[in-house]
């Protein structure tokens, strides 16, 4: 892995808990990972990765907080993200 020489973070001065210099040696897919409370990357953590989240039995507000790789571990039947665990 080798960094980007940037932040790719909305406001990496301001709003990231993350020092500069990490944001800046690190690569884009470690920044995107966090949580967007602590480094607002813009991607992942805030939305829901299922294929029509009325569907889900999963609460809407639990899908926008959890990594996508948790939903689409989930059994389709449970969490329909076209590529999930088939049931």
């Amino acid at each position: 892995m080798s960094g980007t020489d940037k932040s790719h973070a909305t406001d990496p001065n301001n709003k990231s808990a993350v020092p500069k210099e990490v944001q800046e040696a690190v690569p884009k897919d470690v920044e995107d990972a966090l949580p967007n409370k602590v480094h607002d990357t813009g991607s992942g953590g805030s939305k829901s990765h299922a294929t029509n989240p009325q569907d889900s039995i999963v609460p809407e507000s639990i899908q926008q907080a959890v990594p996508e790789s948790v939903e689409r571990a989930l059994p389709e039947s449970i969490h329909p993200t076209e590529g999930g665990k088939k049931s």
